[in-house]
């Protein structure tokens, strides 16, 4: 038996990330056989029981050590691991689980990640420094393989391919129209368009928040949408999506309850349009062939909606109520058409995906 270490941002109530897990669990043993996967957690119990893993305290060095002696191959990744605009703490810590299971002689694979920001020159040294060691890297998308490159880093064996999310498959409507029912969100009405708004903000970002604000008020009153508020990181949208209902009152729906990830897709299916600044609740649209609206608040929203033949309203610093409006009508008089152009190209970004596995496979026979 193969036993795989698993390191991300998982335990976290992060529904892009858990779904992430999820894909990345199911897809390594439907591949690989006589594996054992061991996931690096927030909250073990949670995963454990939710996934059907082994699963230790991502922040109990004894666990660690123990895990990365026992294990074959360490994964690192999905997500965006290895950059520093969060913190530099989050940064070094991913780091540090990298550098551990090298110096111990295990092998290492970087599993689908968004590279970057690494704003802070040592951090690129420190990143290419570790990164330079491993055993095999696939990045999500081009810039992260232009990043690893300016950092020092060989790309010559790098390869791209996207979100491991885009290949998650379609639940049924059903799960997502009892829940929208649940949560009081108004029911389909003629002549009604139902928007989603997964929305981001916090301290510093008020301005932000108030301008997306503002947005989902004018598609109630000038476009006669109903909207449903989507925290897709419970932790830190919560909050400001409250903040949203209170102001812009009870006739707002807002998801509050705990969602697995293939429960947010079959909500996500119910919409006609999704507007979002979280990555993940646009990789859910895309999935379920959703016409979207990005606001981009790092490259890497840029990039998939690059790859789906689209690009965002604007980047959070230059997003306005007005522009929104402006891009929001010209998408709804070409719904139909975009919604046929995203189908289209999930197909493509999915083509690839499962490099991943291969190149685990590979490392696991060597």
């Amino acid at each position: 038996m193969k036993r795989i270490l698993i390191s991300g941002y998982y335990g976290f109530n992060n529904s892009g990330d858990e779904a992430i897990l999820r894909l990345m669990i199911d897809n390594l043993r439907a591949q690989l056989r006589d594996i054992e996967l061991t996931i690096l957690s927030h909250n073990p119990e949670d995963t454990a029981a939710r996934y059907g893993v082994r699963s230790v305290n991502r922040m109990n060095p004894f666990a660690i050590l123990r895990e990365v002696r026992r294990c074959d191959l360490l994964i690192s990744g999905g997500g965006s691991l290895l950059q520093d605009a969060t913190s530099q703490r989050s940064l070094l810590y991913y780091l540090s689980i990298i550098n551990l299971t090298h110096a111990m002689g295990k092998k290492v694979f970087i599993y689908s990640q968004g590279i970057g920001p690494l704003n802070d020159v040592r951090n690129r040294r420190r990143t290419a420094r570790s990164l330079s060691r491993v055993d095999g890297i696939v990045v999500r998308d081009q810039q992260s393989k232009e990043l690893l490159a300016q950092i020092g880093v060989d790309v010559s064996d790098v390869r791209v391919t996207s979100d491991p999310v885009i290949r998650a498959q379609r639940p049924s409507l059903e799960r997502g129209s009892e829940i929208l029912q649940a949560e009081r969100c108004p029911p389909r009405a003629e002549g009604r368009l139902r928007i989603g708004w997964s929305m981001k903000g916090g301290p510093g970002e008020e301005d932000f928040i108030r301008r997306q604000e503002e947005a989902i008020r004018w598609l109630q009153q000038e476009r006669n949408a109903d909207v449903i508020l989507l925290p897709f990181h419970e932790t830190q949208d919560m909050p400001v999506a409250r903040w949203m209902r209170q102001s812009l009152g009870d006739s707002t729906a807002l998801l509050e309850g705990h969602y697995l990830s293939e429960d947010l897709l079959s909500a996500v299916g119910n919409l006609d349009i999704l507007v979002g600044v979280r990555l993940h609740s646009l990789i859910y649209a895309a999935v379920m062939g959703v016409p979207m609206l990005g606001i981009s608040y790092d490259p890497k929203i840029d990039s998939f909606l690059g790859a789906l033949g689209l690009s965002p309203v604007s980047d959070v610093e230059h997003f306005t109520p007005e522009l929104f409006a402006k891009k929001f009508d010209q998408l709804l008089a070409v719904r139909g058409q975009v919604q046929e152009q995203i189908s289209a190209n999930v197909q493509q970004v999915k083509q690839g995906l499962n490099v991943n596995e291969a190149l685990i496979a590979e490392l696991l026979e060597d």
